[in-house]
Parts: structure tokens; sequence; C-alpha cells
């Protein structure tokens, strides 16, 4: 380690750019801050931890009590809600299931390296707030303001939507109290849940997590029982089917324009799985925790997305008009596929079983959308692009102005009860949808520059404890993927599934996230009046972790010493 720190002076950094945060032994001060408090105080249950933590200063000032097992369950199922549960519905009725499987697959593969290449990046700089300090930091500073608000600007919005579709989900069983009491009931639930800070969050993402996956297998062993037949007498699986949906009504739906649309719904499925690296810098010890659960990233885009979405395209039509959910198919539980497998194969009290996986679900979403913004807005705040405000965090550890403005924007959920709400939902929709593949895409430019700087300044890639399976490669591979996701939604944005063109509405509601992000970049070219850093100017040295090279060396010699097949699988999945 010491090696790689004497190789002559650090690059130069933009002139108005302040240096990144120091980020080395600061965990362990945390949490022997967090130990002198009260119970109380720890978890946020009096006045007194509501008071400031020290000076606010530090990036390192928020709490770390998150651990491995929290990390690995997030990798797996965190932020699994209502784009996968019931907006594949309205997927499946646009692109057909081959389209759907072919564009969630393509969509697997992008994040599946934008996560390792999170990973490497996370576990050498763990900074709170890193999406957006990494493109600050190897990028552009301009365009790290306009991905830092671009991500507060997805949560906040995600929030009112998620707490909109848990008010619906309940009127599945009963539609005599109003919907208005239910988005309240949920709001408060979540605020409730953010009062115990990152742990909160950490048990809350842990439990429903290990619920979505029980589910997910569960239907996923029923429908390999009603694909073959098994199903009751009289129900729709009563007889062997196979892939018969494949040829009758067809694999695909729409052309080239249901392909092509079908990639926007994919990516707000995917939305949030990046939120294991950001969870990562409140953890006990990064270094450890973090690669196995960025590992886990495989399982949750196989078991959840292909295989589960595999089996709905064998079980339900694309044609199917309940798919189509009415108003908005985001919103309405009845058009969840995981439902109408349920109804159709007669399996009664499975409908509603899964309706309440799909409300823990979004519950979950909501809570991050709070998790994710909030932090996101402090680390903006602590690096002077934000209001010095949002800049504080309490003595048990949360950033509670940020919080409180993140949760302020749930209300807007009672704007969809109007006879106008569903418009209003859809242009908020329309600005959510693509926000994520901005971030992804940055995370993948961000490696792939940090790469390149840090080979010109004489290092090596033994120097990097955790890599990303795909390497430089992995990374340009997610980026190309992601451009051309970007692409596609232009045309769609052009040319409609309907046919012919669209108006000035119809394009901007499905392709409003692109002049949201170029309004941040202006923004933020104007605030700071840097723009692009050039290989030489990216700095590599500070704030890097100091890491455990016993450990690490004494895993890489028995890594090396297990057969090759073996050395695979611990390297990809273990």
């Amino acid at each position: 380690m010491s090696s790689s720190e004497e190789k002559g002076p650090l690059p130069v950094t933009p002139e108005k750019e302040a240096p990144p945060p120091q980020f080395t032994h600061g965990g362990d001060a945390i949490n022997q801050h967090r130990d002198q408090e009260d119970f109380w105080t720890r978890n946020g249950l009096n006045l007194k931890s509501f008071q400031r933590r020290g000076d606010g200063a530090s990036l390192d000032s928020l709490d770390r009590t998150m651990k491995t097992r929290h990390l690995h369950m997030i990798a797996i199922g965190g932020s699994i809600g209502a784009g996968f549960f019931v907006g594949s519905g309205k997927a499946l009725a646009t692109g057909g299931p081959a389209t759907l499987l072919i564009d969630f697959s393509i969509i697997g593969i992008m994040m599946f390296n934008t996560v390792y290449a999170l990973g490497e990046l996370a576990v050498m700089f763990p900074v709170s707030g890193g999406f957006y300090t990494y493109s600050t930091r190897f990028i552009d500073p301009s365009w790290g303001f306009a991905m830092g608000w671009n991500y507060v600007m997805q949560w906040s919005i995600v929030l009112p939507l998620e707490l909109t579709v848990c008010g619906i989900t309940i009127q599945y069983w009963t539609d005599k109290v109003n919907v208005a009491v239910w988005i309240t009931v949920f709001l408060f639930a979540i605020i409730f849940v953010n009062v115990f800070g990152t742990l909160g969050y950490a048990e809350e993402e842990f439990w429903s997590s290990v619920l979505k996956l029980g589910a997910t297998v569960v239907f996923m062993i029923i429908a390999i029982v009603l694909v073959c037949g098994g199903g009751p007498e009289g129900s729709a699986y009563d007889e062997y089917s196979g892939g018969k949906l494949w040829q009758d009504p067809g694999a695909f739906a729409n052309g080239f324009r249901g392909f092509c649309s079908v990639f926007v719904t994919a990516a707000f499925s995917f939305s949030g799985t990046e939120l294991v690296g950001l969870a990562a810098a409140e953890a006990r010890n990064p270094v450890k925790s973090l690669p196995g659960a960025i590992k886990q990233v495989f399982w949750r885009i196989t078991l959840f997305y292909i295989l589960g979405l595999t089996f709905i395209g064998l079980l339900i039509r694309h044609d199917d008009d309940r798919l189509l959910g009415g108003d908005n198919p985001y919103i309405n539980v009845d058009a969840s596929p995981f439902v109408l497998v349920g109804l159709d194969a007669k399996l009664y009290g499975y409908d509603s079983f899964m309706n309440v996986i799909i409300l823990v679900s979004v519950l979950s979403i909501g809570v991050s959308s709070v998790y994710g913004g909030s932090r996101t807005l402090t680390a903006l705040a602590q690096q002077g692009y934000a209001p010095k405000i949002f800049s504080y965090i309490d003595r048990s550890g949360r950033p509670l102005v940020s919080v409180l403005f993140v949760c302020a924007f749930g209300p807007l959920a009672y704007v969809n009860l109007s006879t106008s709400g569903v418009v209003v939902f859809d242009w908020l929709l329309a600005l959510s949808g693509l926000a994520a593949l901005f971030t992804w895409g940055s995370i993948c430019l961000a490696h792939i520059r940090f790469r390149k700087a840090w080979a010109l300044q004489g290092h090596t890639l033994d120097e990097i404890p955790f890599t990303a399976a795909g390497g430089v490669y992995g990374s340009w591979l997610g980026l190309i993927l992601i451009i051309l996701v970007l692409i596609a939604q232009l045309f769609v944005a052009i040319c409609p599934v309907g046919g012919g063109f669209n108006d000035a509405e119809g394009f901007f509601k499905s392709y409003l996230a692109l002049p949201v992000v170029i309004v941040f970049w202006i923004g933020g070219f104007i605030w700071k009046r840097t723009g692009w850093l050039r290989t030489d100017q990216i700095d590599v040295d500070t704030g890097r972790r100091e890491l455990p090279w016993d450990e690490i060396n004494e895993y890489r010699a028995r890594l090396a010493q297990m057969p090759a097949w073996k050395r695979i699988c611990h390297t990809l999945f273990v």
C-alpha cells in the first residue's frame, strides 16, 4: 500500500473544486461515538437524538450500523416493487413474452456490469452519496452536480408514486375507505421506519427482501406445476401448455416499436439496484461485506427477473385485456400478471397473498426512496452543491433535514385522487422513468475513467482489492447498452406503439428526463464553472481507504490454489 502512495506528487485537481473527502478511519470513530450515546439517543427515540452531531461537515458523520446480512439482502431483493410485480404486465402486453425476456435480460446484463463497477469504486472510495461524487471526481464536476440532483429528484418523485400504489393495492380487498386514508397511513409508516435511521432502513429492507425472495421462489414452484398442466380441474392450467402462448398469440407484439418501448419498464423495474453501493458507506466494514453483496446481484437478476418473467410469459397471454390495467397499469394491482396467474389457476387466496407481497414491496421502495434521496442530498450539501442546511446530521446519525425534504414530496400522492390525477401521475412517472439510466451510465463512465487515470499514474490492478468482473470492457458494454436503450426510448417517444407520430405532450411524457438532466448540467456549470476533467487531472489517491492488505493477499492466495471452476464461482458468486 505504501509503495502506491509514494509515486510522486498528486495530480492537479481543478482550481475551484475542493478535494474529495477523506474516508479512512472515520467508521471506527463514528461507531465509538454511537456507543457513547444512551439507547434512546442512539436509536433516535428521544428529543436529544435530534440534536446536531458534531459540526455536520464530514461525510463520515452518518451512522455505520449496517451489517453484512443487510447488504446481501439489499443486493438480492431490495427496491423490487411495482415496476416488477405490476409494471411487467404492461410490458408483456406491449411487447409480448419474447420481448419481455430479451429486454429485461439486456437491462440485466447492463445492470450486472454497472453494479460491479460501482462495487470496485465503492470499496476504494466509499463515500456517502457515492454515485454523484464519482461523477464529480472522475468525469466532470458539473456533470456530478447534475447526477446528484437527478438522483435526489428521482427518489423524491418515486415516493408519492409508491404511496399511490400502496393506497390502490388496499382497494383490492375493500373500497369502503378512501384511498387518501391509506396514503396517509403508509406515509406515516415510512416516516416511522426512517425515525430509526440507517438501522431502520437496513432491517426493513432485510425482512422485506426475505419475504419477496420467498414469495418469488413459491411462485416459480407453482408456475412449473401450472405450465406442466398440474393446475386444479377446470382452471386455465389443467393441461400441459409448455410454450403454447409463444405461438398463439405469439412471442412478439407491436413489432419493433413494442420491442423498444419495454426498455423503459425494465429500467424502472431495476431502479434501486445500485442502492447497495450507497448503503455500503454506512456499513460496519464495507471492505469485507460489499464485495459479497455485489455478487448477489447475479441471483437477483436471474431469479427475480429472468426466471420469474419467463414463467409469466408462459402462463399469461400478452393480448389479455386485464394487463392494460385501466388508466395506469403501474398503479392497478389487478393488472399484475402475478395476481392474474393465481386467479386463472383458481388458487383461491393466492391472489391476495401476492397482493400482500406487492404491498410490502412498494412500501419497501418508499422507505428506499427516502434513504437514497436523503443521503445523496446530504452529500450534495456537504460538498457545496446544495444549501448547507441539508448537511445537518443528528446524534443518531440521521441526515434529518434531508429526510424531511424527501418526505415532503409524499403528499403529492394525494394529487392522484383528483380527476386530473392520472395526468399528473403520468408526468411524475415521466420524470423518474429514465432518470436511473443516467445514473447507471455515469457509474460505468466513472469506472472507465478511474481505470484510465489509475494506469496513467503508475498503479496496477493488484492494488485494487475488488475488481469488476468484466473489468473496463464490462463497463464499456454497460455504457453502450445504456446509450442504445436511450436511443430506443427516443424512437418510441417519436414513434409510439400505437402507430403514427407523437405530439409534443406524448414526446415529453416519454423523454422528459433528458431535458431535466441537461438543465441540471447547465446549472452545475454555472454554479461551479468547471468542465470535463482531463485524465491527468483526475486524483485517484486522496480519500482512498486504508485497506487490510494482509487479509486481502491471504484470500487471493487461497483463491489461486482452487480449481478453475471453483475459482470462477468464488469470483463471481461468493
